[in-house]
């Protein structure tokens, strides 16, 4: 099994969810008493998230290549970010290590693409909901994006970063992001993509009009299979 060095602490609550999702995906694949070989390097967000805030995307490049880079000397076969918004500096960090990163828009776009979702609402931090970093990937792959308008771009950003980063389901918030879901559907967007590890907190993935696709799902579930595939290859040869 390959290990898998994993950039957590932004925040701490989407990294919990990545470690129960890749641990039941290793010991549902392979029984018995297996888990995941895993490495984390856990940031403290209060001052990573005032450098993205403050636009100081060099400082939040510097902070995840450093974490990566002990991940690296730890052992780690590839790593992830557990961050939609902090794939923004994806490209930086993943030039400077020797190891393969694997990309949560690349793991989405699996999934869409294969349902055939062409036309999908993107809801994220408003880095996530507005630039390239997760859009470019999608779109490469033929999947239309549907315009959000920008007072709910502020409002889902503000959620995120003051309620769910902080670990705090508001009522009001999820009834809220209910009724953008709804909207959306109004459209004929296909599905709703969480474009925010925390925003799954917040959002019941099986009580929407329509399809809502958990990108923290999503990455964990290609990681279990990135993790697996030569364990299982030598197991089908034995």
């Amino acid at each position: 099994m390959r290990k898998l060095g994993i950039i957590g602490g932004t925040s701490w609550s989407s990294t919990a969810l990545y470690y129960e999702h890749i641990n039941k995906g290793v010991a549902q694949r392979l029984g018995g008493l297996h888990s995941a070989r895993l490495c984390i390097e856990s940031l403290d967000l209060a001052p990573f998230a005032a450098k993205e805030l403050s636009g100081d995307w060099d400082g939040v490049a510097a902070d995840t290549l450093d974490a990566a880079k002990k991940l690296e000397k730890s052992g780690a076969d590839g790593i992830i970010i557990t961050s939609n918004t902090g794939h923004k500096v994806y490209e930086a960090v993943a030039a400077n290590v020797g190891i393969p990163m694997l990309h949560i828009a690349d793991a989405t776009a699996d999934r869409l693409v294969g349902d055939n979702r062409t036309k999908v609402a993107l809801l994220g931090t408003r880095f996530t909901m507005t630039e390239p970093h997760i859009r470019s990937r999608l779109e490469a792959r033929g999947i239309n994006l549907a315009a959000v308008e920008s007072e709910w771009i502020r409002e889902v950003d503000r959620i995120i970063f003051d309620e769910l980063a902080a670990g705090r389901v508001v009522r009001d918030s999820q009834r809220k992001l209910k009724t953008l879901i709804t909207e959306l559907a109004k459209r004929k967007v296909q599905a709703v993509v969480l474009g925010c590890t925390e925003l799954v907190l917040a959002v019941d993935t099986k009580a929407n009009v329509i399809p809502v696709y958990d990108t923290t799902a999503i990455h964990a579930r290609a990681c279990v299979e990135w993790m697996l595939s030569e364990e299982e290859e030598a197991r089908a040869a034995a």
